[in-house]
Formats: C-alpha cells, sequence, structure tokens
C-alpha cells in the first residue's frame, strides 16, 4: 500500500508544482502564516514541518490537530507512524551491520535463512542483500501483504472505526499477529498459503521493482546476522546515538499518549494499527527527531556523519543501478525516489535525495538538495485522493523551499 499511496499523489504531482503561490520570504514568521492559510483548506487534519541543514534544525512546527474529537493540537512532539520513509532506516541498519563484520552486501540471502526464497522461474538465481536493497530481488507485494500485514494494536475502543482501508487492506485481530518469519514462510516460500505472485517474471537483480516485502526481508537477514532485534538493533546504532528520544518502531518503545490519532480523510478516522513487516514503514517519530535524522544524512552525504564510516556513507548514497534496471523511468516528477536507488535511499531524477511515504492515515516527505544541504520533512496524519488536496501538501512543501531561513 505504501507504493500505492506514493503512485497516487506522485502523479498529480505536476499541477501543484506548477501552481504554486509562494513567495520568496526570509521570514519564519510568514512562512508559518502562509502554511496556516493552507491549512485553513481543511484538506488535512494534522501534520507538522521542518527544514533543516547539515548543522541542524531550522525551522519546525505542527499544525491542525491530533485528535479531531478531543481537540487535541498535532505540534513537533506529537508522534505517529511514518510510511516507507522507514526504508531509509534499513539502509543504515544494513551498512552498520556490514562495519560490523556480520553481513555483506553482496552475499546470497540463503547464508542467513533458514528457509528457502527462490524466484520459480528463476531456481539457479541467488538472491542477494544488494539487490533486496536496491528494489531489484523479483520479490514482489502480493494481495496478502494488504490483507494479512495490518494488525490491531490491542485495548483500543473500536467503535464507530473502519476495519479496513481503500478497500484493499484490513486491520486484522491483534490476536492473530504471526511473526516476521512465520509471515515470510507463508508468503515467499513454495508451499507458503500466501505464496501466490510473490515474485515477479524478472531474474533477479535486473528490473527495480518496489518492494515492501522485500525490504522487511533485509530487516530479517539483520537480525539473523547480528543476532539482535532489529528494533534493538536499530535503536542501539542509530537512534540513540542521535538523541532520538520519541521514536520507535513499537507502541511499547515510545510514549503513546503523543501518538496521533489517524485519519482516511478529514471526517474518517481509523484505529490504530502495527504492521508485521513493520521495518518497511512501521517507524514512529515527530518531526524533531525526523530532522535530527535528516541532518546526520546531509552531514553523511559531505562525509561528516557520525553514525557511518564515510566508507559506508558513500555506499549508502551511491546510485546502484543504470537504465537498464528500469521498465520506465519518471523524469517528470521530481519527488518520485524511484529514478535511482542507494542503498534503500531514493534519487529523484532531478538530484534531490530522500524518501516519500504513505499509509493508512499517513503520508510523509523527506528529501535534501544535496546542491544546497538544505533538507525538508512532511507528517500527516490524513491522507488525500484528489487534486485539491495534491495541490495543498505540494504548495505547503514549496512554500518550505522558497523562505530563505539563517
Amino acid at each position: 500500500m505504501k507504493n500505492l499511496c506514493i503512485l497516487l499523489f506522485s502523479s498529480l504531482l505536476i499541477v501543484s508544482c506548477s501552481s504554486s503561490v509562494s513567495k520568496n520570504t526570509n521570514d519564519k514568521r510568514l512562512l508559518t502564516e502562509e502554511i496556516n492559510t493552507i491549512y485553513n483548506q481543511k484538506k488535512f487534519n494534522g501534520f507538522a514541518v521542518s527544514i533543516v541543514d547539515e548543522k541542524g534544525t531550522l525551522y519546525e512546527n505542527g499544525f491542525g490537530l491530533s485528535d479531531v474529537e478531543n481537540n487535541k493540537k498535532y505540534t513537533a512532539e506529537t508522534i505517529q507512524n511514518i510510511g516507507s520513509v522507514s526504508k531509509t532506516f534499513v539502509g543504515i541498519a544494513l551498512l552498520k551491520a556490514q562495519e560490523l563484520g556480520k553481513l555483506k552486501l553482496d552475499d546470497s540471502i540463503d547464508k542467513y535463512l533458514s528457509f528457502k526464497v527462490v524466484n520459480s522461474k528463476f531456481t539457479d538465481a541467488k538472491i542477494t542483500i544488494r539487490e533486496l536493497a536496491t528494489h531489484t530481488s523479483s520479490i514482489t507485494d502480493n494481495e496478502f501483504y494488504s490483507s494479512k500485514n495490518y494488525y490491531l494494536k490491542s485495548n483500543q475502543n473500536l467503535t464507530g472505526l473502519k476495519m479496513s482501508f481503500d478497500d484493499d487492506q484490513t486491520f486484522n485481530p491483534s490476536d492473530s499477529i504471526v511473526s516476521m518469519k512465520s509471515f515470510f514462510e507463508n508468503v515467499l516460500t513454495k508451499n507458503g498459503k500466501w505464496n501466490k505472485d510473490s515474485f515477479s517474471a524478472h531474474k533477479p537483480g535486473t528490473i527495480y521493482e518496489y518492494s515492501n516485502v522485500g525490504t522487511t526481508l533485509a530487516a530479517y537477514i539483520i537480525e539473523q546476522a547480528t543476532g539482535q532485534p532489529f528494533k534493538e538493533f536499530t535503536k542501539k546504532y542509530i537512534l540513540e546515538p542521535l538523541k532520538m528520544k520519541d521514536s520507535g518502531w513499537k507502541f511499547e518503545d515510545i510514549d503513546f499518549s503523543k501518538f496521533s490519532r489517524l485519519y482516511e480523510n478529514p471526517t474518517t478516522p481509523l484505529p490504530y494499527y502495527e504492521l508485521i513487516t513493520y521495518p518497511d514503514g512501521g517507524f514512529i517519530t515527530n518531526v524533531n527527531d525526523l530532522s535530527k535524522y535528516l541532518t546526520e544524512l546531509i552531514k553523511g552525504y559531505n562525509g561528516n556523519g557520525t553514525i557511518l564510516t564515510k566508507e559506508s556513507y558513500v555506499e549508502y548514497f551511491k546510485p546502484q543501478l543504470s537504465e537498464s534496471n528500469f521498465r520506465e523511468r519518471n523524469t517528470k516528477n521530481p519527488y518520485n525516489e524511484s529514478y535511482n536507488v542507494g542503498i534503500f535511499m531514493g534519487f529523484g531524477y532531478t538530484g534531490y535525495i530522500g524518501h516519500t511515504g504513505g499509509d493508512p492515515g499517513t503520508m510523509s516527505m523527506m528529501f535534501f538538495d544535496p546542491k544546497t544541504n538544505l533538507g525538508r520533512i512532511m507528517i500527516f496524519n490524513t491522507n488525500f485522493s484528489d487534486k485539491e488536496g495534491n495541490k495543498a501538501f505540494f504548495d505547503i512543501w514549496n512554500a518550505m523551499e522558497n523562505i530563505r531561513v539563517n
């Protein structure tokens, strides 16, 4: 679903980019006023934004409501899941595990799995970790990714809430959750009961095909290689060094009182949920913490990072693919991160580096411009599917680009 959400608002981007009414300004107060004006169109219930550079956060603010029913404000401290921006953490974790000597990107995934993952159309082709990290593994997201992956947070009031999203995503009972390993055995192995259309018709290593399941398999391999749960590994090597104190992967890891209600649209609240495949889109954070992370990424791009070596950051940000790896390349949308890819890090055709995210009730963007070292983040608690919502979304994004901050 994360990829479908991204494609939806990406397909409308041309309209919004060409119609932004933002004006250059050097006043943060005027930026806040401009964003408030856009918010007052009531296309979203709540969101937060930030602008960062290599030195830190230049601007951050929250707008609207995190809980409409209880009139609770959405602030820079409000937390929620951020969709596929989460994948960038998997890339950092892979390279940290490689630094520690626990794995190599060009290892076959067979080395770390107790079950067999093979594309039946290419039985002699070994899938590598690098192919997972560049979405060229031939592993696809089948119908069971949406129907079996999302499950409800336990002990919540479900009165009046929908048990599905966008018709094809089901929120399953909390007691029906299976382990990540069981999910993979059902989806990816020859005799798995959910293995329909789990692989594409392309040989592993040849064609870019965005894969949430492949992303999570990479995180599972980190667990097998290091002997640590993925969430604990990332806490030790990413969150704690960057002082991301309000962030985590599970409800038990965060202060739930700060968590935003999520909305299918401004009038339809959704239940609280988690994912079996949480590494592909379930990172919980706020704009304050995510700004620290983006500042670190900009530092790393420029050779000054702190959580990976210079060599690892070079690999992380190195475009891994060529024209032949794409069936079709998007050269119209500057914020489609699939023009090329690093190690779970995306590149737009204009050179912007980062990722987008979408999930039930979640829309997010995180990019920086390597020419200016300025980065932007937006995190929304409301989905949209119309041109007006798309325009408002990118008017906010463009307003942040146009401001001149010191």
